[in-house]
Formats: C-alpha cells, sequence, structure tokens
C-alpha cells in the first residue's frame, strides 16, 4: 500500500555533507511519522532522527547539531540533511513511515521501510 524510495546516499570525505531524500508514494494510506534510521556492520539498526505530528522531531544524541530532519507534506517526502560527517556515520541508512492503510481497516498504524542507502564517510 506504500512505497519509500530513497536518493542522495554515497561515499564523502569527514566533514563533508549529504542529504538523503525519501519519497513516499502508493494509495489508501495515510502517514502520521516518518524517520531515519541507520545500521553499521555488524551492529544493530539504531534510531537516527524522526518527525512526527507538528513538526516535533528526535535526534540521537550522536547526531544532535549536525543532522536535521524536514518532511514536505505536499510531496509526501523526508530530508536527512547530514552535516559534518565523521567516518562513525557509516552505515546503511533506512526511511521509515509509520502509516494507517485500508489493509488494516484504518485501526492501526504499520511501519515502512525503504530498500537502504550507503552512506561511507572516509578519513
Amino acid at each position: 500500500q506504500a512505497q519509500l524510495v530513497e536518493s542522495g546516499g554515497g561515499s564523502v570525505q569527514a566533514g563533508g555533507s549529504l542529504r538523503l531524500s525519501c519519497a513516499a508514494s502508493g494509495s489508501a494510506f495515510s502517514i502520521r511519522g516518518m524517520g531515519w534510521y541507520r545500521q553499521p556492520p555488524g551492529k544493530q539498526r539504531e534510531l537516527v532522527a524522526e518527525i512526527i505530528s507538528g513538526g516535533a522531531t528526535n535526534y540521537a544524541d550522536s547526531v544532535k547539531g549536525r543532522f536535521t530532519i524536514s518532511r514536505d507534506n505536499a510531496k509526501i517526502t523526508a530530508y536527512l540533511q547530514m552535516n559534518l560527517l565523521k567516518p562513525e556515520d557509516t552505515a546503511v541508512y533506512y526511511c521509515n513511515a509509520r502509516a494507517l492503510t485500508s489493509a488494516t481497516g484504518w485501526r492501526t498504524a504499520s511501519d515502512y521501510w525503504g530498500q537502504g542507502t550507503q552512506v561511507t564517510v572516509s578519513s
């Protein structure tokens, strides 16, 4: 019912910037929140940033002051502006959306995930 397509990943040097985009498409869904997660090799997936109703945001302590999440409601697209990148930021980044869908009778929210995009930061 919903699909997420990411773009903007790649390789940069430490101190550089990238902007990730996540566009949602499909039918019969209503998004309640969007977020970005990442999974370094050999580690568990972790929350990076999320944006919920009214534009409220939450960030992992490790990215505060460097990353900014935003959302364009008209385009149903979320962005992650990543500045002052560090080698420790290297990971596969995943877009997440929580949405109500007709498949669940609009009763409960389900999580949808993008395919993941590699971000590599070199020193």
